[in-house]
């Protein structure tokens, strides 16, 4: 008799002050369930709707195998498509779904795509500073405990507080992350040379552009940073702009890191076709889930394009476990981000305190040891949530601030 869906439950959780969304399918076995996440930060009451509103509706009843089935039906439910709302909750779903098959399974999830590739995953870090002195020395932290990639900002992503409206606005002008991009420019470029200085040339470096400045501007950035041999630059034009990477490749050999904002595969198509980017680094939940993800990165493979999925604080345990195990199984896997989820058993005391409540809601974490993360090889995705400790940490809807980004004359720029 086949196992159905039962239930479908939407838990939205906040341990860390970030909007969490984990959606638990529920089956018509009483202690089979599975997790995944349909993290949308800034938009999870939306994600909640449509999972509680059309999703469970659509989905009760039918047999949790049909895992591909299942998604396409979901996928083109509502008719217009690949939304990052309803992506969302589609990848929620998905992974549950992947999840419930590796415990039925007996297995963890990475070896129903073929089993592993690699024993461990090589992650990178994110160092920051408020000058070249602060970021040197939160490198060496990275450094000493064995990560050897690590992505260097310094003042975050090029833009100053929110409220700050500069001089150079108009009168009257709003108030927002206010840019200014010929000075982030002319400060990434003596930022890296100073690391390399005082660093060398041991340690991988990557910067995020965030996609903050005009695509001229990001293909003569990409030029000056050449001589300082990064290992990717990430996001350095707009979804809505990635047909300047032709003239990016064209102008400099460094290597790029694209995807983060995709939703759709016409968007990252082109860009793996015609070797126009190195890593694709799309964030799972928003193109729908493990089923898309997996496609994704054999259609990559194909191509010589390596994956370096998204990892921001901005995702669920479930998705960082989801990266893990694709990345075990990829025969193209680049680089893994990692923001720091680390289990109750690693080594820096002071970090285990920072991260205690999310380990109170979150249990199996992917664990981090010298430079490596490994899964825990537990049944599925290995990670599961105490719903009561969840309950304790409430997620917040208020307004975003920090994409209100602008340039220096007051108009909106993509954040």
């Amino acid at each position: 008799m086949a196992v159905t869906i039962r239930n479908i439950k939407v838990i939205c959780t906040a341990p860390e002050g970030i909007n969490l969304v984990v959606i638990k399918v529920e089956t018509s076995e009483p202690e089979l369930y599975g997790l995944g996440c349909g993290t949308f930060a800034y938009r999870h009451l939306a994600v909640k709707l449509v999972v509680v509103e059309y999703l469970a509706p659509l989905l009760i009843g039918r047999d949790v195998s049909a895992i591909e089935d299942i998604w396409q039906l979901m996928h083109q439910n509502g008719y217009w498509r690949n939304g990052p709302i309803e992506n969302n909750a589609i990848s929620g779903v998905d992974m549950a779904l992947w999840d419930i098959k590796g415990k039925m399974a007996k297995m963890p999830v990475y070896q129903l795509f073929g089993g592993k590739c690699r024993e461990g995953v090589p992650v990178y870090r994110h160092a920051d500073g408020r000058d070249i002195e602060e970021l040197c020395e939160n490198i060496q932290k990275y450094r000493d405990i064995g990560i050897t990639t690590i992505r260097c900002q310094c003042g975050g992503y090029g833009g100053e507080g929110y409220g700050k409206t500069p001089s150079t606005a108009p009168n009257g002008a709003a108030d927002g992350v206010y840019l200014d991009g010929e000075s982030y420019i002319r400060d990434t470029v003596k930022l890296f040379e100073r690391i390399r200085a005082r660093l060398g040339d041991e340690i991988n470096l990557v910067h995020d552009v965030h996609e903050r400045i005009a695509p001229p501007q990001a293909i003569r950035l990409a030029k000056a940073l050449e001589p300082y041999n990064l290992f990717f630059l990430e996001d350095p034009v707009s979804l809505e702009q990635t047909a300047w990477l032709k003239q990016l490749r064209e102008q400099s050999s460094i290597p790029i890191a694209q995807g983060e904002l995709f939703n759709n595969p016409s968007e990252w198509k082109q860009l793996i076709t015609e070797h126009l980017i190195d890593y694709i680094r799309v964030h799972l939940s928003q193109i729908g889930g493990i089923t898309p993800a997996r496609k994704l990165q054999i259609f990559a493979e194909q191509f010589g394009v390596r994956t370096a999925w998204h990892g921001p604080g901005d995702m669920s345990p479930l998705a960082h476990a989801a990266n893990i195990h694709i990345d075990l199984a990829a025969p193209n896997f680049g680089v893994q981000e990692w923001s720091g989820i680390e289990p109750p058993n690693f080594v820096i005391q002071k970090l285990k305190d920072q991260r205690g409540a999310l380990l109170e809601v979150f249990n199996g974490l992917p664990e981090y040891r010298d430079g490596y993360v490994y899964a825990n090889d537990k049944a599925g995705l290995g990670v599961d949530i105490d719903e009561k400790a969840a309950a304790k940490y409430p997620c917040e809807n208020t307004v975003t601030t920090w994409t209100q980004t602008r340039r220096r004359d007051g108009a909106l720029q993509t954040p």
